[in-house]
């Protein structure tokens, strides 16, 4: 059964899979609510208008009557006929306005419609992607596999940082503490002590040619200054530098292992493919809870 993605009005409120939809179907919801916020907002600045000039309307006629003495009666009635013609005036001038608000909003019924079922469309594609998208098959692999271990993903934010809060993460759980600018610091360091066993492995993407020395030092000065994404070079330096083995494990290959040579237990990563739209992602794992004990228990 495809997981419900519930929506309140215009605003779109998801279970877990909300986080998923892809993009572009995110950023049209976004639109389709500005959209009606903005209809909204016409009418509430219309009605605030109003009142103000209503507002306004009062305190003119409250002075033109301080202005006019009780006993001129001849001018007390000039007056009462004038404050009817402009409270007329004024009301038919809101009354018109209303009207024409109406009008506009009547007009674009078939267009709220038609937005309205495009947002349910893409809503519903959006579901069957993720249950049938490349994303959901490499989860549910991914899944199988970590559970055949006893383990679960644990989730890691895709900000660029994901492969070294991964290692960050596996870390902690063997009671060692570095974060993620200090991963940074001593791989990029790493890399620069070790040019010949890393620079052959590094080439322009436009070229192709192998990085200049200042394409290379500019290469490292990135991973320690910028959130560039860590990738095998970046695993191979840290298992030298913490002496560790690390563990890739993805969907649809063997695991990787790199420093197999360090005699310790792995750090575990997983990579994904298809995690998100903008492309490959490392998440750390961690023991798999049993619910149904836990329930028990």
């Amino acid at each position: 059964m495809a997981p419900q993605v519930k929506v309140e009005g215009w605003k779109v409120r998801g279970n877990r899979w909300c986080r998923f939809l892809p993009a572009h179907v995110q950023g049209y919801l976004v639109v389709m609510e500005s959209v009606l916020a903005e209809e909204l907002d016409e009418e509430e600045q219309l009605m605030r208008r109003h009142r103000k000039e209503k507002k306004e309307l009062q305190a003119k006629i409250q002075g033109m009557k301080n202005a006019v003495p009780k006993n001129d009666k001849r001018r007390r009635k000039q007056l009462t006929e004038d404050v009817a013609k402009l409270e007329a005036e004024m009301e038919q001038k809101h009354k018109e306005e209303l009207e024409q608000l109406k009008l506009n909003s009547k007009e674009s019924k078939d267009k709220k419609a038609a937005l309205e079922k495009e947002r349910e469309e893409r809503i519903a594609e959006a579901e069957i992607e993720n249950l049938s998208g490349a994303r959901h098959m490499e989860s549910e692999k991914l899944a199988q596999i970590l559970a055949a271990r006893q383990l679960e993903i644990k989730q890691i934010p895709s900000d660029g940082h994901c492969m070294y809060r991964a290692i960050e993460d596996q870390l902690k759980e063997q009671k060692c503490s570095l974060t993620v600018a200090a991963l940074r610091k001593q791989t990029a360091e790493y890399i620069q002590g070790h040019v010949e066993d890393f620079l052959p492995f590094l080439t322009n993407p436009n070229t192709g040619d192998m990085y200049t020395p200042e394409e290379f030092s500019k290469y490292c000065e990135d991973i320690v200054n910028t959130a560039a994404w860590g990738g095998q070079l970046e695993l191979r330096a840290l298992s030298h530098i913490l002496q560790t083995p690390i563990e890739i494990i993805q969907a649809d290959s063997p695991p990787i292992v790199v420093g197999e040579e360090y005699p310790k237990n792995p750090l575990i990563l997983v990579y994904m493919r298809h995690a998100y739209g903008l492309g490959e992602h490392y998440n750390s794992v961690t023991q798999l809870v049993n619910t149904a004990t836990e329930n028990c228990s």
